[in-house]
Parts: C-alpha cells; sequence; structure tokens
C-alpha cells in the first residue's frame, strides 16, 4: 500500500518512525459528465478571470477570501514557517478509555507501518502496552494543510489511528428531537424487544452494497448493447404508522418468516400479554373495527392486522367457608401482607372472643329449652292426673247412686193387694 504520509509517533522521549496509509477505499461508481446531444465530454478548464486564459497547475496559488471580496495570498514559505510542532510528528498527548470518545468524532481510518527496521521495537513497545492498558492514545498531527486530532488504537497486530473532529465541529442536535410529548408503553417496547431479538445478529461482512452491484449490472448490460427494460414499480410504504402495535406484530412475524420460522406464538406474543387490560382495550377499540379516527381495522382494507393478545388472569385465592352462629369469615384478613400484622392480631383476638361469647350463649339458650321442656312435661303431668281423678270421681259417684237405689228398693216393702 502506497503511503500518504512520512513522520514519528513521539511517546515522551521516544520517536517512532513511521508511514501513513489509507485504512479504507471508496468502491462507489463514478461518472464522467458528458453533453447529452452528442455524448461529448465535459472538462472544466483553471481560467484567470482576469485576461481569460487557461493556467498550468504550477501558475495557481492560494489566496484567503474576505468578506469584501479582498484576496489575501498564502504562500507554502508561509504556512511552513509557523510554529507548528506537529507538522512532521503524531504527538501523543494523553491516553483515555475507548468509551470516553464519541463516535461522532470519528473521521478518516489511517494504517501506521513502522519505517525501517530500527521502528521495529519501539512501535511493538507502544502496541502492546496500549493492548495491557485497554486504553487508547489522543494525538495531534498536521496533514493537508491542517492539525487534526487522532485516536490510536490496536486492530490485530498493527497500530491504526482514526482522524477525530475538533469539539467546537460537533453541532448539537438543537431541534432534531421530536417536540408533542409522547409516551410509550411497556407492551410497545417489550414488541420493539421481541423485534430486536427475532432479527438477532448478522455478521457484518456477509454485508455489501446492493445499489452499486445493480449500477454495475446496468452498464455492463448497456455495453453488449441490451435493451433497457423498465423495472416494475414497487409498492409504495405508507408514509405514516396508524396503529403502532399491529405494526411491531407485523414486523415481528415477518422477521420470523424470513428466517424460516413460525409467525404465531414465541417470546413476542408472551411478552405481549403482558400488556395491561386498559391499554390493550383501548387498543382494540382503536384498530378492531375502524373506529373514531379514521384508523383501519379488519374491514377497513389495513395493510397490518391486529392480534388479540391473551392476558395473564393471576389466580383467585380460595374463599373460606362460613363459621356458623353467624361468625364472619377471616379468609380476607389471612390474605393480606405481612406489613399488617398487628391488625391480624387484634381480629384473631376479637374471632376468639366472639366464639367464647357465641358458645355461652349456644349453652345459655340450651339450658333455657331444656328447663323449659321440663316444666311443660310437669304440667302436662299434673293436668293428666287431674284429669284422671275426675273421671274416677265421676264413675265412684255414678256407682253410689246406683246402689242407692237398689237399696232403696229393697228397703221399701211391697204392698199386697187385697
Amino acid at each position: 500500500m502506497r503511503s500518504i504520509w512520512n513522520g514519528a509517533i513521539s511517546f515522551g522521549l521516544v520517536s517512532i518512525p513511521i508511514k501513513l496509509v489509507n485504512a479504507t477505499e471508496n468502491r462507489s461508481v463514478s461518472f464522467r459528465q458528458i453533453h447529452t446531444a452528442d455524448g461529448g465530454r465535459v472538462r472544466y478548464r483553471k481560467v484567470c478571470e482576469l485576461d481569460g486564459e487557461e493556467l498550468p497547475s504550477a501558475e495557481i496559488g492560494k489566496a484567503y477570501e474576505e468578506a469584501d471580496g479582498t484576496m489575501i495570498p498564502i504562500t507554502d514559505e508561509d504556512l511552513a514557517a509557523l510554529p507548528l510542532p506537529t507538522a512532521k510528528t503524531i504527538e501523543i498527548v494523553a491516553f483515555v478509555p475507548e468509551s470516553e470518545i464519541d463516535p461522532l468524532q470519528l473521521d478518516a481510518a489511517y494504517y501506521l507501518a513502522a519505517s525501517g527496521v530500527p521502528a521495529a521495537k519501539p512501535y511493538t513497545l507502544l502496541r502492546e502496552a496500549l493492548k495491557r492498558s485497554e486504553r487508547v492514545a489522543i494525538a495531534k498531527f498536521a496533514l493537508r494543510g491542517r492539525e487534526r486530532l487522532g485516536m490510536l488504537r490496536v486492530v490485530d497486530d498493527v497500530i491504526a489511528m482514526h482522524g477525530l473532529l475538533w469539539p467546537d465541529e460537533i453541532r448539537q442536535p438543537e431541534g432534531v428531537a421530536p417536540d408533542t410529548a409522547v409516551t410509550v408503553r411497556d407492551a410497545e417496547l417489550d414488541l420493539a424487544d421481541a423485534l430486536m431479538d427475532t432479527l438477532g445478529e448478522v455478521d457484518i461482512n456477509t454485508l455489501h452494497d446492493d445499489y452499486r452491484e445493480a449500477v454495475e449490472e446496468l452498464i455492463a448490460a448497456k455495453a453488449e448493447g441490451a435493451v433497457e427494460v423498465p423495472a416494475e414499480a414497487k409498492p409504495e410504504r405508507g408514509a405514516q404508522v396508524i396503529d403502532l402495535m399491529a405494526a411491531l406484530e407485523s414486523s415481528v412475524r415477518a422477521a420470523r418468516e424470513a428466517r424460516g420460522e413460525e409467525a404465531a406464538g414465541g417470546e413476542a406474543t408472551g411478552r405481549a400479554a403482558e400488556e395491561p387490560a386498559g391499554d390493550q382495550a383501548e387498543r382494540t377499540e382503536g384498530a378492531g373495527e375502524g373506529g373514531e379516527g379514521g384508523e383501519p381495522g379488519e374491514g377497513a382494507g389495513g395493510t397490518a392486522s391486529v392480534t388479540e393478545l391473551r392476558r395473564r388472569t393471576p389466580p383467585r385465592a380460595p374463599a373460606a367457608p362460613k363459621a356458623s352462629g353467624g361468625r364472619k369469615s377471616t379468609a380476607r384478613t389471612a390474605a393480606r401482607t405481612a406489613d399488617e400484622a398487628p391488625a391480624r392480631k387484634s381480629t384473631a383476638k376479637k374471632t376468639a372472643a366472639k366464639k367464647a361469647a357465641a358458645k355461652r350463649t349456644t349453652a345459655k339458650t340450651t339450658a333455657g329449652t331444656a328447663g323449659t321442656s321440663a316444666k311443660s312435661a310437669k304440667s302436662a303431668s299434673k293436668a293428666s292426673a287431674k284429669g284422671e281423678g275426675k273421671k274416677a270421681a265421676a264413675a265412684r259417684g255414678t256407682s253410689s247412686g246406683a246402689t242407692g237405689k237398689t237399696a232403696a228398693k229393697k228397703s221399701t216393702p211391697r204392698r199386697k193387694s187385697a
């Protein structure tokens, strides 16, 4: 690989001669400008505005243009005379954890190659020190007429340098985030997590530029004289997501089908089943039948279908049977948390007292009932005895009357007839 810059790494008092090599390359297809009427090449010529003559590169210099249009010439000698210590040196200024570098600052990448045999030992020393410390080196260097910031790290067995943008070159994201307040429900986050899990990981080496390949095929076909065939227009995707939950569910199913998995069931449905009842009802009412707001449902021709989610219903505690004697059940007290232990003790004492009172009341009631039964039996016995006495007296009276009549008849002499 051809080097683009030669210099040295300044590591304290250690100087490491290196060569700077591009670590990346541009593989995009480049085009030339032509005249559409005859296909002639369009070229740019550097012409002086004052005399209209075309100038060679040797006669072209640089200048700074002020606001009023005045040109201030700057020569290479002027720039070379500037006190720039990093003109031919990559000066290491600090070592920091890689996590402290904002990815927004990353710019072009370069490989640092040891220049010559004497540079091998200090180069290897710096490489191994970076590996063991698990940190990166922050350095300053000058390239293409300006001083730049760089980050040195180890890639395999090579020291790589990433150009970094200066902190004042990073713009603040003002006015970029949505202005409206948006609430994201846990069920939506669960479906998003399920979609990320379904898409899974990918080997970045298997990804390629599909557009570049299509352009290369088009160029090859035209070079062979093939007639251009218009490509079929792909259906445009909607610019607005009407039902976010339905779109997420459809995305999960599509990702599973693309990976050869079943579209139904699985982790996404299990997570979505934990959606609160109120949120689920609100979503299904808005998207189930094409209700208010023009949201498409099953009969509205929507592109994404809404799958009804099953909710997990926690099992209810069995109700305690009611106790006899009008005592209230203590099942609710038993279902309370441990923080209400004093209340349970008080309830237990009251319940025990109620049980004892109920037992005493039952005993008194039983004793009263027994006494009443005894009195009733005694009264019935007396009444029966009285009735039998009256019957006996009446019988004796009747017998006495009959006996008297008989005796009277016997004592009365019969008169003889003359």
